[in-house]
């Protein structure tokens, strides 16, 4: 015996297939928004940084821009090789810069806001499986807590530490005239063509 259902009852079971179905996408769609907001934080750390290294980068090319100018005026080096010929170019070099520079102050590079993703990059390099070394691997040559001053020569007695790959490759990319080297816990921006101390970071290495 087969079951006829009256016409008015197909109808109405037809529409609610159709209602149900039409609220579907609705109830898909909303499903991720609500997992959305970690990865926005995220995201939004990620243009934070990036917007850190560009002022960062921007504030070396117009430190490169009075370095290239201030060499510009010196004569070239006849012997690359003589130490002597070296030494007396390097300390030309960083008193036309210092004399080019002379308001230049700590921060001017490294301001507040770079300072502290410079220190996170450092702080995440460090806690890493390999942080330990990595710490021993800086502190090995380092010759502990010097009192530096912006444009002061780097001090000729002072070997210049090793900088480990690990926290290199977490710090932005720098031009062949500058280098990061660390002097006790403080990072520094340093001219190598001049041994000019460029700019500081004060407790970089986070006890």
């Amino acid at each position: 015996m087969s079951l006829v259902l009256p016409r008015r009852a197909l109808l109405v079971a037809a529409w609610a297939v159709v209602a149900a179905t039409a609220d579907t996408p609705r109830a898909i769609e909303a499903a991720p928004t609500a997992g959305r907001h970690p990865a926005g934080g995220r995201q939004t750390r990620v243009n934070e940084d990036a917007q850190l290294i560009g002022d960062f980068l921007k504030r070396v090319e117009a430190y490169l821009a009075v370095h290239k100018k201030a060499d510009g005026t010196l004569p070239e080096a006849t012997n690359r090789g003589a130490s002597a010929e070296i030494d007396a170019h390097e300390r030309a070099l960083q008193r036309l810069i210092a004399e080019a520079r002379g308001k230049a102050k700590a921060g001017d590079v490294f301001t507040q806001s770079i300072r502290a993703y410079f220190r996170r990059q450092i702080a995440r390099a460090l806690a890493g499986p390999d942080g330990a070394q990595i710490r021993d691997s800086v502190m090995e040559e380092n010759p502990g807590p010097i009192k530096l001053r912006v444009n002061g020569r780097y001090p000729d007695t002072v070997p210049t530490s090793t900088m480990p790959p690990q926290i290199l490759a977490a710090l932005p990319k720098l031009p062949t005239e500058l280098e990061f080297r660390f002097i006790g816990d403080q990072l520094i921006l340093l001219d190598v063509h001049a041994q000019l101390v460029v700019d500081y970071i004060e407790d970089a290495i986070r006890k």
